[in-house]
């Protein structure tokens, strides 16, 4: 494991500097893992208000209401379930020196992208691409 880089508390990487450097790796697995720590805090306080959440409620219309936001919650944090999945495989990616470089092509991904989806494997042309591609099949 490598040493942690120092990070000081304003910092944004940069253009100019070398891409995915010690710097720019700590900053993008510190945003990752502050990120993961947020979607594990938010499941908890899921799990803790269905389980203290469950009353009788004698109106249908309310009972209804109730299940349909408990539904709607639940396949929140589902999808948030498979969000910490892509969060751990782009932390594997920095520990193996791989993150930050398009899956597809082997070239930089913006540091702009990353910034804003930390967990973006693609490049920005080569996921239009993918996407394109994918419409036209499920067009078909």
């Amino acid at each position: 494991m490598k040493q942690e880089a120092f990070l000081p508390d304003d910092y944004r990487p940069a253009d100019d500097e070398p891409f995915m450097n010690d710097r720019q790796t700590e900053y993008f697995r510190r945003k990752l893992l502050d990120w993961k720590s947020e979607l594990l805090a938010g499941s908890r306080d899921t799990i803790e208000a269905l389980q203290d959440g469950t009353r009788n409620i004698p109106d249908v219309n309310d009972r209804a209401s109730e299940e349909t936001d408990r539904a709607l919650e639940l396949r929140t944090r589902d999808r948030q379930r498979k969000l910490v999945s892509k969060i751990d495989a782009a932390l594997r990616r920095i520990d193996e020196d791989e993150f930050g470089y398009c899956s597809v092509t082997g070239e930089p991904i913006s540091l702009k992208r990353l910034d804003a989806r930390p967990i973006a494997t693609m490049s920005l042309e080569a996921q239009e691409k993918h996407e394109r591609r994918e419409k036209v099949h499920r067009d078909e």
